[in-house]
Formats: C-alpha cells, structure tokens, sequence
C-alpha cells in the first residue's frame, strides 16, 4: 500500500484505517513501524520475513520521502516477491526522493491513497460538515463557513475543532454557537485589522492584529491585507472628477467603490502617500528586514489609524 501526499492528518487516518482493517480480520495482528529515515539494511526482511505461529503482520514506513538508500533497495526488492500474510504500507509525502521505488508501487497491484492538502476553501467547508456528520451532529451551512473562516488553515486543527464543538455542545450547530467558541479568530481576520486601521480605529485594529498574532496568524498576510485596502483607496481616489467609466474601468466589485468613496472622506492624498509608505516598509520588514516582524506590522497599524486620524 503507498499512502501519498503531504497532509498528514489524512495519511495519518489512512494509515489507521489501514490497521484497523486488518484488525477486523486478525485481532492478533503484529504491526510494526519503522522511520525510512532512520532504516538500516535487512530491516525490511527481518520484519516481513515468514512467521512461525503465521499471524498477519502490518509493517508502516513512515517518511519514504526521507528514505535511506538501502530502504529503496530493500523495499524495490521486497515487491519483487511479497509477503502473503504481510501488508505493507509506504507514507510518502512528497518530493522526487524514491521515485522508482513510487513508480513500481503505482504500477504494482497494491493500492494507492493520495492524500494531498486540501486548500480550497469549498472542500475544506465539504471536510467540517462530514467530521460532524461522523460524530452524529448538524451545522448550518453558515456555522460551517464560520468555522472554516476561523480555523479553516490547518486541516488537523479544523478536525479539532468539530470535535470540541461535537462533545461540548448540543442540538444544531449555528453561527451563534461558533461565534462563542472561535468568535475571536474569525474577528482577528488581516482585512478586519486593515478595515479598523483605514477607519482609524488604533485601539480595535491594534487589538485585532494582537489576537490574530496569538492565535497564529503570520505577519505576511496582515501586511498584504493593509496594502490591498490602501490600493483600492488610491485607485478610486485616482478616479475623481472623471466620471463613472473611469471607476469601471478599476475592476473592482460596486461594493469596494463605495466602501472606498466613504473611506476617503477622511483621506487626504498627503495621508494616504504616508500610510502606503509605512505599509511599504512593514512589507519590506516582515519579509526579512526587521528582526521583529510582529512590532514592524503593529507599527504599521498604528501610523496607518493616525495619518487617517489627522
């Protein structure tokens, strides 16, 4: 069996059920894991080899990626003549280490579980909504959008996540419910930071940027946020006195606009050049420049909420 691909709370799970499955046909089975970073010579034979009372045997190589030239050798020549009573299974996370040892398993009669990240946000939402279906419970479609939206970047986490909702709550899950649990991750958002410091709101921007911080959040995307909203002031502010077509011609959404256009009421072209240099000099230091990036961006924020304050 290769269980392939780098998230691993699925490979982690595959590799469980894998066990579990031939449980279910031997309660006795011996299961064996050995790291192929670490793996010595013979090792593979040894553990596969025949057993005398022939009890089934599961053996997991956990980071083939990382393998060791003599795990290639030995497990190229296991597939040679596999064990009956044994199952092998390969954990590869990714990469090109081992690939004629990934392409003979793939063209092998074993089975393969691809078990890749899962980054889009509609699959991650499809994710929640089946771990609580496992463990018996409901969410509305925007409890679940609330959810992925607070801890949605780590799949383990998220996994976490509607299991502590599944055990301490009951009936239907709603917004309401994972507001309480993870209302401030799902406040402490880069474009809720940015949003506070445009409106000059240093106290709440200030404050949202340090829970964001706290629960995780990487200074880069903060930053990212800030310069965004500050692009869509210029590009509307750009726009004034020239009519409708010029701020079609912005490609931004009507709501954008108007949030802009309110915005920039108490924007001057002055304080607005100095907000996007500040944020150009954050970017440059939480990027590498500064060796505090947490202080670069709160700095940021902060001369952000005042040049719009002035």
């Amino acid at each position: 069996m290769l269980v392939a691909g780098a998230e691993e709370l699925l490979a982690d799970r595959a590799v469980e059920r894998l066990i579990g499955l031939a449980r279910e046909r031997d309660p006795g089975v011996e299961v064996t894991r050995l790291d192929a970073s670490e793996y010595a010579a013979g090792t593979l034979a040894v553990v596969t080899s025949p057993s005398l009372f022939a009890e089934d045997r599961v053996v997991v190589v956990a980071g083939v990626e990382r393998a060791t030239d003599d795990l290639i050798a030995d497990a190229l020549a296991y597939l040679e003549a596999p064990q009956q009573d044994v199952t092998l299974v390969l954990c590869h996370a990714g990469g090109q280490r081992g690939k004629k040892l990934l392409d003979t398993l793939r063209t092998a009669e074993g089975a393969v579980v691809t078990c890749e990240p899962v980054k889009k946000d509609s699959d991650k939402t499809a994710f929640a909504t089946a771990e609580l279906r496992r463990a018996g419970r409901r969410a509305d479609a925007a409890a679940v959008r609330a959810l992925v939206d607070a801890v949605g970047s780590d799949l383990r986490e998220l996994a976490s996540a509607c299991a502590q909702l599944a055990a301490d709550t009951t009936g239907a899950i709603g917004v309401d419910v994972v507001a309480r649990y993870y209302g401030g991750r799902i406040e402490a958002t880069g474009f809720r930071v940015a949003d506070a410091a445009v409106e000059g709101h240093a106290g709440q921007a200030v404050a949202l940027l340090r829970h964001a911080l706290a629960t995780g959040v990487d200074p880069v995307p903060i930053v990212a946020a800030l310069a965004a909203k500050l692009r869509i002031l210029a590009k509307v502010a750009a726009t004034r006195g020239r009519g409708s077509v010029a701020v079609r011609d912005l490609g931004l959404a009507p709501w954008q606009v108007d949030r802009a256009l309110r915005d920039l009421t108490r924007w001057t072209p002055e304080s607005l050049a100095s907000a996007i240099t500040a944020v150009a000099q954050a970017d440059a230091e939480v990027k590498g420049a500064s060796r505090d990036p947490e202080f670069a961006v709160e700095r940021a924020v902060l001369r952000v909420a005042s040049a719009r304050a002035r």
